[in-house]
């Protein structure tokens, strides 16, 4: 059984930074793609960030790119967000998700919540004004 487990959400100021940790376990697979996706009070789930273990493409959201990173332990089966200068808007539930299949090329992928197979029960981002 697939288990993700995030860690690092939190309270932060505008403009500050956090770091957000997802490890997974019982993959029978090698091919995946894994990353963030997150949700606000009201709002549909959208993309944040995946990355590839394929190749370690990786692709972002326009509302996010340039600010937020995301890199992988692929011996751990662990992916990070790193989020620097964050807005109120960033406010939201993150999910860490992963979608079995081999993945190449991530950053001409558009890959909606739909597509991904396994999710983890989220963490919170409080950004403050």
């Amino acid at each position: 059984e697939v288990q993700l487990v995030e860690s690092g959400g939190g309270l932060v100021q505008a403009g500050g930074s956090l770091r957000l940790s997802c490890s997974a376990s019982g993959f029978t697979f090698e091919n995946y793609a894994m990353g963030w996706f997150r949700q606000a009070p009201g709002q549909e789930r959208e993309r944040v960030s995946l990355i590839s273990s394929s190749d370690g493409s990786s692709n972002y959201g326009d509302s996010v790119k340039g600010r937020f990173t995301i890199t992988s332990d692929k011996a751990k089966n662990t992916v990070y967000l790193q989020m620097n200068s964050l807005k109120p808007e960033d406010t939201a539930i993150y999910y860490c998700a992963v979608a079995r299949g081999n993945f190449l090329g991530m950053e001409k992928i558009n890959m909606g919540h739909r597509f991904m197979n396994y999710w983890g029960e989220g963490t919170l981002v409080n950004v403050s004004s």
